[in-house]
This record gives structure tokens, sequence and C-alpha cells, in this order.
């Protein structure tokens, strides 16, 4: 589904991304692992069209996307969920999930999406005329998700979808993530909760300082200690 090859992202005159190749098959979560300042966001940024590579290529579905503008790479299905969420605060939250739906063409067709949203969330239907702000972490990121999906998405793309959240509250969202691939949909997910990542992975990549350092399936990554302790600080 997703295919990149050698790919280099720059700040200027300091690579962020150097030679990464990777590939995501449909259906699969492939995760991204790495600590702070590995370049995990950077990647996720450059597959969606926000930021420009310097070189590489990025092909989605075998259509080449490198150089299309954000818009562009949704309208083909990738959909990209950004850390700290980026819901409109003071929008209500029927509104945020609206916003999600420009793709789809009738009214009828965005207000079957927002039931699917208020059946697979309770807690946002119950506040759906709520402005956004007041919502808690874990319904501020089901709101996110909610709305990436309004756009139906192939690859959806998370970045940290459960950082600052109660423990209880990230194993529901990582229970989203299993819930999202039974339905048919691809997952990139960026993370810093290794041990829960890795559970609900196919595979994985390893980033560091801006290169891949090792690819391997969620077991394999899960089992190798040094790898953890070397890379992904233990956890």
């Amino acid at each position: 589904m997703l295919e990149i090859t050698n790919l280099e992202t720059r700040y200027g005159k300091i690579a962020a991304l150097q030679e990464i190749s990777m590939h995501v098959e449909s259906r699969e979560v492939v995760s991204v692992l790495g600590a702070n300042g590995a370049g995990k966001t950077t990647l996720l940024n450059t597959i969606s069209g926000v930021l420009r590579p310097s070189k590489g290529s990025i092909k989605f579905l075998g259509e080449e996307i490198t150089k299309m503008a954000p818009h562009q790479i949704v309208r083909l299905g990738i959909v990209h969920v950004e850390e700290g969420q980026g819901i409109f605060t003071r929008m209500t939250v029927q509104e945020n999930l609206e916003m999600g739906a420009f793709l789809k063409s009738t009214k009828a067709k965005i207000g079957h999406g927002i039931e699917e949203i208020y059946g697979r969330f309770p807690a946002l239907k119950l506040r759906s005329k709520r402005p956004a702000g007041t919502l808690s972490g874990g319904e501020r990121q089901q709101l996110a998700v909610g709305r990436a999906l309004m756009a139906s998405p192939k690859l959806l793309m998370m970045d940290e979808p459960s950082m600052g959240l109660a423990p209880l509250v990230v194993s529901q969202i990582f229970k989203i993530v299993q819930e999202i691939q039974t339905e048919g949909i691809t997952v990139l997910l960026v993370e810093q909760n290794v041990r829960k990542t890795l559970q609900v992975s196919d595979r994985a990549y390893v980033l560091h300082l801006g290169k891949i350092v090792h690819e391997g399936t969620g077991q394999s990554l899960t089992n190798n200690t040094l790898l953890q302790e070397t890379y992904l600080g233990g956890r």
C-alpha cells in the first residue's frame, strides 16, 4: 500500500530523515518507534505532504505522491491524526466531525458517517453539542480519531495517540487501533508506549537520529531486550 524509498527530509542544513526505505502492506498495523527527536513525527508529516522531502520517493497504491499537496493526499485515502489531536476547541463535537467529512458528497452521507462515529464512541454522542474544548483528554483523542474516520481513510496515520492519557484510556486507544484494523483500514502508528504498541503491531521500524536502525515483527522486537534498552528506553 505504501512504499517509501531513500527518503530524506531536511530542516535547513539538518537532515531529520536520512535514506528511509520502508513499506506498509494493506490491512497491517505498522509502528514507528524511537526516542524523542528520532524523526518519527517528521516521517508522518512528510508522508502527509506537510513537509516536502529533499529527495526520495513516496508511493501510495502505486501512485507517486512525493510532490502532492496535503489535500490531494487526503483525497487518495491517507489521513493523519496529529500529535496533540488538533481538534477545533471552540467548535462543537459534531462540527468537528463535519469538518472531517469534506470528501463526502451529500448531507445524507455526512449524517450516516456521523452516526457511525457516535456508534463507535457513545461518549461523543452525549456531548455532540458541547464545545470540543470541554472534553477530557481521552474524549478529545476519540474525537480526533472519529474526525479522521469521517474521511474514509485507506491508511490512517496516528502520531502519539496515547500521549498524556490515563492508563485505562490508553488501553482503550489501543483497542480502537485493533478495531480499525479488523475493519480493513491500514494503520501507521507512531508511539512512545513501546510495550502496548508492539502488542498491536504486525511489524515495526525503529528510528534513531533519522535513520532506520532495525525492523521486524512486533513479537521479535518485544523479545529483543538489547534493542529496547539501546533505542527504546527499555519500556
